[in-house]
């Protein structure tokens, strides 16, 4: 191997620990604070007690415990420090408490989506289905689900592990498959398909009910059935249209910088057998760890979004938490 080929292989390498150890750190401090405001934001009495709002709150706690469970390590490991890479159980219950807390959040991004939907939808049958216990039911499914779909991780991951992109990882090829198959297309790409899906359709049903106001003809009976359309549909509160937004804005986000790491697992999956040389080694690693902790910002942004989408409500209820903050 060239002397050229030498240097741009370690230059490739210290560019992927630069990431792991100053990025992370980053991404770590804007995540945990941003997760923590907008828990205590939703939380608030005005949203807690909408059945979207409760579902983001959920999905906020799970990023926050996505971040807490795989950033600190990603953090460790720019320092040669970080413990899951040497010790079993602490490898095999960071990658639990880490794949089912971010399946947990991007199903309830996923479920969320679908509550908009029926909830603008202009049947009343579907409207009540947009409640409190069917998001409480949501939640308890996605959790149980996200539990049982990953704890096969147990069995599967090891640490010391030298051949893989991480220490800490599937021990056989087949546990690799498994766990990056589930992790592409069950925990990413399936929700941002039903995101996507819902999305669309709570757009088409807004668009929709607008339409039926604005252009039915106006006699005395259609005037009254306006008016029911605007007070049941178009008349939602100010803070579930601004739910919406927040919602789609997040929507878009998220699939924007989790969708890459989905692509990358499946063609490192498929790819796992064939002999790479150093330099192809050295690019992977470097993309794995870049796709990685976009993921990572991916869980930190929902606080960010909030505020600048969320309209009025959303400000003016954490205005007020900080000034009662402020007054303790």
């Amino acid at each position: 191997m060239s002397t050229n080929v030498t240097i741009l292989i370690a230059s490739i390498q210290n560019a992927s620990t630069q990431l792991n150890r100053y990025f992370s750190i980053v991404i770590f401090i804007f995540g945990v604070v941003g997760n923590v405001l907008n828990c205590i934001v939703l939380f608030q009495q005005k949203l807690r007690t909408n059945s979207c709002a409760f579902l983001l709150l959920i999905s906020s706690i799970s990023s926050l415990i996505s971040i807490l469970s795989g950033l600190t390590t990603r953090m460790l490991s720019g320092y040669a420090v970080d413990l899951t890479n040497t010790i079993d159980w602490l490898c095999e219950l960071r990658a639990f408490v880490l794949f089912a807390s971010r399946t947990v959040a991007s199903w309830l991004l996923a479920f969320a989506s679908a509550d908009r939907w029926l909830s603008s939808s202009i049947n009343h049958v579907y409207r009540r289905k947009s409640s409190l216990t069917n998001s409480y039911r949501s939640t308890c499914i996605v959790i149980a689900f996200s539990a049982l779909l990953y704890a096969q991780v147990f069995y599967c991951y090891k640490a010391n592990l030298l051949t893989t992109p991480l220490k800490c990882y599937g021990r056989t090829t087949v546990c690799r498959i498994t766990t990056d198959l589930s992790y592409a297309i069950i925990t990413i790409i399936v929700p941002i398909i039903g995101m996507i899906t819902f999305g669309l359709k709570t757009v088409s049903n807004v668009r929709n009910s607008y339409r039926r106001v604005m252009v039915g003809p106006a006699t005395d009976t259609a005037v009254e059935t306006m008016r029911a359309v605007t007070g049941s549909q178009l008349g939602w509160k100010r803070s579930d249209f601004h739910l919406l937004v927040m919602l789609l804005v997040q929507i878009v986000l998220y699939s924007f910088f989790t969708l890459p790491q989905a692509v990358q697992k499946i063609y490192s999956t498929f790819t796992e057998e064939q002999i790479k040389p150093a330099l192809q080694s050295a690019v992977e690693n470097l993309i794995f760890n870049l796709l990685l902790l976009l993921t990572y910002f991916s869980s930190a942004m929902p606080f960010y979004i909030n505020i600048l989408c969320g309209g009025k409500i959303f400000r003016r209820t954490f205005v007020d938490v900080v000034k009662r903050l402020c007054k303790t």
